[in-house]
């Protein structure tokens, strides 16, 4: 049985018998004039709509061409804007805990790395007194001193609700912990408009690991630290020992670290 779907209609059929049709009286030499005269009027009239169909396709492939053209352009853009909210806090624009780590697991397969870990102080207490808006206010101020004295190269994650992680390739513990001290300083400084005009800090913890590293040990290390500074007053910025320091300096201290630098230090 004939399939007719199978076999798609002749768009131009009428077009194909009357060039079939000027070929044969083409073929019978001179003939009957009258004949000759109708076949070349036949052939014109079907050149001239096979002339305004091709026109209407280009047309209709030229707009489906540019249809598909945006639709791509459209997948694009949303595989971006899901890339960039997977891997992005949504509050401050700063990396994701999962973004942070995979940075830094990068980054330690070819180079050194320093981390620093910082914790807003006595958060809860702003959150409780004057609301979340207000801490979001603070966490975005934060935010703010970091981005303005993070170095090129740098990366800023959010690990925590308070909690925020720079990740340093390639730089010393001594520089990173000037960078911490810039930071803390800074948020020290800041005005961030309180309903009590009290004043906003974060203590910090610096650690340091060679090449080959990971994030999770980097992060131990510098977390320690954090702490450290927490315990011995907050608003201070704290070096864990490690690789980054001499064994000396690390064996000086039972706690591995090393320094804890005061306020204004």
């Amino acid at each position: 049985m004939h399939d007719i779907a199978a076999t798609p209609p002749d768009l131009f059929d009428a077009e194909r018998q009357a060039l079939a049709a000027a070929r044969a009286v083409h073929a019978a030499g001179a003939g009957d004039a009258m004949a000759a005269h109708a076949a070349l009027g036949e052939l014109l009239a079907s050149y001239d709509r096979l002339l305004r169909e091709t026109r209407r396709l280009v047309r209709r492939s030229d707009r489906a061409e540019l249809e598909m053209t945006r639709l791509n352009q459209r997948l694009q853009d949303l595989a971006g804007e899901l890339e960039y909210r997977a891997t992005h806090d949504p509050l401050t624009g700063v990396l994701n805990r999962a973004a942070i780590i995979d940075v830094a697991n990068r980054q330690f397969l070819s180079h050194d790395l320093a981390l620093v870990v910082l914790d807003i102080d006595h958060f809860k207490r702003v959150n409780d007194s004057f609301g979340h808006p207000a801490g979001d206010q603070v966490i975005l101020g934060v935010v703010d001193c970091l981005q303005h004295a993070a170095p090129p190269g740098a990366q800023i994650g959010r690990v925590g609700g308070e909690e925020f992680t720079v990740v340093l390739p390639g730089w010393s513990m001594e520089r990173t912990a000037q960078i911490a001290q810039l930071v803390r300083r800074a948020i020290e400084g800041r005005d961030f408009a309180l309903p009590d005009g009290s004043r906003v800090t974060a203590s910090f913890g610096v650690s340091w690991m060679p090449r080959g590293a990971c994030f999770d040990l980097a992060y131990a290390l510098a977390d320690e630290a954090l702490y450290a500074a927490k315990r011995g007053g907050r608003n201070q910025v704290a070096r864990a020992a490690g690789p980054g320091l001499s064994a000396g300096a690390a064996e000086a201290s039972p706690a591995r670290l090393v320094a804890a630098q005061a306020s204004g230090a």
